[in-house]
């Protein structure tokens, strides 16, 4: 087992401290409300390249002999980790090729070539992106860079929690993070207990691939994967046997958000904070959004944006998903009289609820019609499930048939 100590994250801190930004620590007046807690966001979705990662990469480039350096560096990773080396690898003039899956954001693949890096794309998940880097890199004889499973990396990820622990006077009472491989939150596990035995660390996973989840469980490492996931940075079937042991014996709990509740951590985000997150980045603030970790009255929590690389098109697809769980759009078929009006019987019961129409969209030839009869699928912009559940009675009593998806 790697032993890691807060000594090992003080040093990481005094070599990365002229690369890396402190991030800043928001207070959330709308989840503290809501939980009665006293909430907080660390936001490393505003690091540079746009996530965490660049800690751990830094701290471990910098740890390489000449001769590593050399031989150029390899690093398999869902998109965050391979920004972090990039940009790393370009500030120390190293060659730098970069193993993604092929479902990475497309925002995460442009960004790794930008910083410089060759990309090579494989696979589902980082997994598979891990197996083609390791064949990569006995073909070539560069150094291995692993993004979670590694002393260094580890150890730059904790010098989040020092910063923590300064920016809230060290009134920190439990700590939410995302895990996927386990390097961040083994990073700043090991810093937190240290500086305070009682700060709980809760780590929190998607339901798709809840490997760690599993791991703990069993007592083992354990390989998990059920579905993929829109929070593609923590989409690691496989955790570290490194990180395990220190995730098993510092962190107090493992909480599973599902996807739709991933989005809706997403959207509130957006909305309430003005942040964009990451899908793996909104983990934490899902846990508490949907009621998954309940924080005690008072309590100091602070949740981990780990990361806020998103696609615009991925997150345009996740914010409608969260805007229909919250019931804040609604879509059904029926059918109309094919005739004039025969519309606007349907959009004057929907206006006169106000129910805004987005997209309404009619076919004559269906095997479902009958004759003189219009296929209509239509899109609501709503408050609430309360507000669809009335429209949905008033159109239905009005004698047209409400068909749901």
């Amino acid at each position: 087992m790697t032993k890691l100590t807060l000594q090992d994250v003080q040093n990481a801190r005094e070599t990365i401290k002229d690369i890396v930004k402190t991030t800043d620590l928001l207070e959330s007046v709308k989840l503290s409300e809501k939980t009665g807690a006293n909430v907080y966001y660390k936001c490393e979705n505003l690091q540079k390249t746009g996530s965490f990662k660049l800690r751990g990469a830094c701290n471990k480039i910098a740890s390489l002999t000449d001769e590593e350096k050399a031989n150029g560096v390899i690093a398999s990773s869902a998109g965050n980790h391979a920004q972090g080396v990039a940009l790393g690898a370009k500030m120390s003039g190293i060659k730098a090729t970069i193993v993604m899956p092929a479902t990475a954001p497309l925002a995460k693949v442009t960004a790794t070539k930008g910083y410089g890096a060759e990309v090579v794309l494989e696979g589902l998940v980082y997994d598979d992106a891990y197996a083609k880097a390791v064949e990569i890199q006995k073909e070539t004889g560069a150094t291995f860079l692993h993004p979670f499973n590694d002393k260094y990396v580890m150890a730059g990820q904790g010098t989040i929690a020092l910063e923590i622990f300064e920016q809230l006077n060290n009134n920190v009472d439990t700590i939410l993070c995302p895990i996927g491989g386990g390097g961040i939150i083994a990073g700043i596990a090991t810093a937190a207990k240290a500086l305070n035995p009682n700060v709980k660390i809760v780590g929190v996973q998607t339901g798709n691939i809840p490997s760690m989840k599993e791991s703990m469980e069993n007592g083992q490492v354990t390989t998990a994967f059920k579905a993929t996931t829109i929070a593609d940075g923590i989409a690691v079937k496989t955790p570290g046997d490194n990180t395990f042991e220190i995730i098993k014996e510092l962190v107090d709990e493992v909480i599973v958000v599902e996807e739709s509740e991933i989005a809706q951590g997403m959207l509130f985000l957006l909305e309430n904070q003005k942040l964009i997150a990451e899908g793996a980045g909104a983990v934490s603030t899902a846990a508490l959004v949907s009621g998954k970790y309940k924080p005690a009255k008072g309590e100091n929590v602070v949740c981990v944006i780990s990361g806020g690389n998103v696609d615009v098109n991925t997150l345009y697809r996740v914010i409608g998903n969260a805007l229909t769980t919250e019931g804040r759009r609604y879509t059904f078929k029926t059918q109309i009289q094919d005739r004039p009006g025969g519309l606007a019987e349907l959009t004057k019961i929907i206006s006169g609820l106000n129910a805004n129409i987005l997209n309404a969209n009619m076919a004559r030839l269906s095997k479902e019609n009958a004759l003189g009869s219009l296929y209509l699928e239509i899109e609501l912009e709503t408050f609430n499930q309360d507000h669809i559940k009335q429209i949905k009675e008033a159109v239905e009593a009005a004698g047209f048939v409400v068909i749901e998806e």
